[in-house]
């Protein structure tokens, strides 16, 4: 589903030049559930900016569907993104004066699909993430827990094959962190859509099917020992 060919990310800082990903190559097959783990600084957001089409390498090729993206104009990528991708995020990003069920069916919306249809789906998206009873609150009216859920079934509303979530636990206590991780393996499984998660809680991993490692910059099969 997704490939990257010598992909390198270098940010400027002034007159000071930073390496984030040094020659990285990587295949992710159609139904994984992908874990990238690393320190702070690693480069393992980066990595999921430029799958997720966010960001554009500096160096490199990114193939989705067996198509090199790497080049595509923005409002290309943004196209993508929206009818292909579902994107869950360490801060939410729900917007504050929309309900939990219209910050869910807004990306549906915004593709201009019948409002009859993205209702009904961001409804049963909800249900089934045990948050029907408050699909008309605001975000400040949820907990951590429950915002992150409603990020996950809007990720979900347009039928994305791939979802990134960058850190989705990192702002939980345990007990929400695992709901939000049982409700992404749930997708996996019911669904089959592939998952690719950042994170460097150890608890995390034990939900993936394949784990890469992200060391300055450089990925690895295997853990730093």
């Amino acid at each position: 589903m997704l490939k990257i060919e010598g992909l390198k990310k270098i940010y400027h800082m002034g007159d000071v030049i930073v390496p984030a990903l040094n020659n990285v190559f990587l295949e992710v097959e159609e139904g994984e559930m992908l874990c990238i783990m690393g320190k702070s600084g690693s480069g393992k957001s980066t990595l999921l900016h430029m799958l997720g089409l966010i960001d554009s390498p500096s160096k490199g090729k990114i193939f989705f569907k067996d198509q090199d993206v790497s080049k595509l104009s923005e409002s290309r990528r943004s196209k993508i993104r929206l009818s292909q991708m579902g994107f869950v995020f360490q801060e939410y990003a729900l917007l504050p004066e929309l309900t939990a069920v219209e910050n869910v069916y807004l990306p549906a919306k915004m593709l201009g699909r019948w409002p009859s249809e993205y209702q009904d789906r961001a409804a049963t998206l909800l249900e089934s993430l045990g948050l029907l009873d408050r699909m008309h609150h605001r975000p400040r009216e949820l907990s951590g827990g429950q915002q992150q859920r409603v990020a996950i079934a809007r990720a979900m509303v347009n039928k994305p094959e791939v979802i990134f979530a960058d850190e989705p636990t990192a702002n939980l206590d345990s007990t929400s962190g695992k709901q939000v991780m049982d409700a992404l393996r749930w997708l996996n499984e019911q669904f089959g859509t592939t998952i690719i998660f950042v994170s460097h809680d150890t608890e995390d991993k034990g939900y993936a099917k394949r784990i890469i490692y992200l060391y300055d910059g450089k990925l690895s099969e295997e853990e730093e020992g």
